[in-house]
């Protein structure tokens, strides 16, 4: 067996024996994992109550082979997800972010920038950022960074541009924009406008929501075109725009997507 050292997130925590957890880590050089960490129940145990839900800690754990689960031998506190005890909205976000990384990630496939993507996410909710676009953020930039991002310039269909001035045909099983010769017979066909489709293409390509001023993360899409007379209502067409995306993308709905409408996605500024 090999010993491995890793940075890890906290995804899940499962009670094994009367001593014991098994654990699910998203790791920044091995992907996910789920090991034992024998002894982790106890009060004086080995972890150092490390091993809390969305904490980052600096793991090392030994490598099985096949589907036996790996040994966590040593887990160190980094940082502990303090907003879980302060504020139930941030606590659900946060939530959220581990459901969709169980589900976008497979046993040892490494994905660093999705790992420093989550953590920033994950920091900035445990912090004073806004839910809403943290999640946005961390939805778009996660299906970019994993080649699920649908196209949002050129049509699915043919490759043509789409007129960018415009409101546009989206099609979630065509896998992008429509032109009008395409769209006639396509289904789940909804509506995107300008100022959305320029949003979702400046977060897949930002390190931080924050970054929107910035032309050149979005260059094929002139800037002014967010200077509308309610720029607040492009942020609320693209939440549910992309929880559409994520819905057909997971081909089910997320166990905390009611949470999160209900209590998370209300600060839209």
């Amino acid at each position: 067996m090999t010993a491995e050292k890793s940075l890890a997130i906290v995804l899940r925590v499962v009670e094994f024996s009367e001593s014991s957890y098994i654990v699910t880590l998203f790791t920044d050089n091995f992907g996910r994992v789920s090991a034992l960490a024998k002894g982790a129940r106890r009060p004086k145990g080995p972890f150092e109550s490390a091993l809390d839900l969305l904490a980052l800690c600096r793991v090392v754990f030994l490598r099985k082979p096949g589907d036996s689960l790996d040994l966590l031998t040593e887990a160190k506190l980094e940082r502990r997800f303090r907003a879980a005890a302060r504020s139930l909205p941030r606590f659900y976000a946060g939530l959220y972010i581990a459901e969709l990384l169980l589900a976008w990630t497979e046993h040892s496939d490494s994905n660093t920038p999705l790992f420093i993507l989550s953590a920033q996410a994950i920091t900035g909710l445990d912090n004073a950022d806004s839910v809403t676009r943290t999640i946005l953020h961390f939805e778009i930039r996660g299906l970019h960074l994993l080649g699920l991002l649908p196209s949002l310039v050129y049509c699915v269909e043919c490759g043509t541009m789409v007129d960018v001035a415009q409101r546009a045909a989206f099609g979630l099983q065509a896998g992008g924009v429509l032109c009008p010769r395409c769209k006639p017979g396509k289904r789940q066909v909804i509506s995107i406008s300008k100022q959305a489709r320029w949003l979702m293409q400046a977060l897949a390509q930002s390190n931080h929501y924050s970054d929107l001023n910035r032309q050149s993360v979005a260059p094929d899409v002139d800037p002014t075109v967010m200077k509308a007379e309610r720029p607040d209502l492009a942020w609320g067409e693209l939440r549910a725009v992309t929880s559409q995306i994520v819905f057909h993308q997971l081909d089910r709905k997320p166990r905390l997507h009611p949470f999160l409408n209900r209590y998370c996605l209300e600060d839209q500024a």
